[in-house]
This record gives C-alpha cells, sequence and structure tokens, in this order.
C-alpha cells in the first residue's frame, strides 16, 4: 500500500436498508409477514382477544352479572332477632348496591358467627354459611344452598 493509495472514509455513502438497492427487493426484513410490512406496528393482544368471540347473526354475548357477597358477621351487626333478609331489605340497609339498576344476587358467605335467627328469602349460601344459619334454628326460603 502507497501513500497516495489510502483514502478517507468520510466520503464513504451508508447503506440505506428498506429502498431497494444492494439488499434486494426484501431488504434484509426477511419475506413476508407482520415483521417485514412497512410501519411494522405489531398487532395487539386484545385484537385476538376480540377475533376470538363469536359474531354470528342470533348470538347474544352476556357476561353474567356476579353475585353481591356477605358474610355471616356483616347479618351479625345489621340485623335483628327474626328479621328477614332479601335483596330487596339488603338494598335498604346499604349493604349492597345495585348492578345495572337491578337488586343483584347476593350470596352469604360463613365468615364470622351469627347468634340471632333470621328468616332468609331469594338468597344463596355456601354449604358452612346454611350450616350455621340452621344450627342457630334461622329458616331458609326458596334458594338452596351452593357449595364453595
Amino acid at each position: 500500500m502507497q501513500l497516495n493509495e489510502i483514502k478517507s472514509d468520510s466520503n464513504k455513502r451508508k447503506t440505506r436498508v428498506g429502498r431497494g438497492g444492494k439488499r434486494g427487493t426484501t431488504s434484509g426484513k426477511g419475506t413476508k409477514g407482520q415483521k417485514a410490512r412497512s410501519g411494522r406496528k405489531l398487532r395487539p393482544e386484545w385484537r385476538d382477544a376480540l377475533k376470538k368471540i363469536p359474531k354470528k347473526r342470533g348470538y347474544k354475548f352476556k357476561a353474567s352479572p356476579k353475585a353481591a357477597i356477605l358474610n355471616l358477621q356483616d347479618l351479625e351487626n345489621n340485623f335483628k332477632e327474626n328479621e328477614t333478609v332479601s335483596p330487596q331489605v339488603l338494598l335498604q340497609k346499604g349493604l349492597i348496591g345495585r348492578i345495572k339498576g337491578r337488586a343483584p344476587e347476593v350470596k352469604i358467605l360463613g365468615d364470622g358467627d351469627l347468634k340471632k335467627k333470621l328468616v332468609f328469602e331469594n338468597i344463596s349460601f355456601s354449604q358452612s354459611a346454611k350450616e350455621k344459619i340452621e344450627k342457630v334454628g334461622g329458616s331458609i326460603k326458596h334458594k338452596s344452598a351452593i357449595g364453595n
């Protein structure tokens, strides 16, 4: 190598990827697919979930509202002997709130102790709550016990 053969790199142009030229049609991005497209924005995960929901004629997608949950301790603190416990009474006392403008289904769990006889209407129970209510002498109308 001679002194007259030395060239500086400042005149050298950088290769511009993605615009044809030496890299060919795919320009170093592989062939086809989401990552080879212009913009290269990945598809959001929620879109895949949306695509899986049935959208055929007549199909109605309903998410069933969950039951409002109370414990026996809440009933012990807010009710007197032989009072009736129903979703409407619980709404009036402010122990539960409305769901979509309606009184929700109510499920009573067995946390805490109950020492008062109460009358329950249109309410579901866990197995332990039902046993504690019957042990005290309370009565249950309509709904049966639902397992935990």
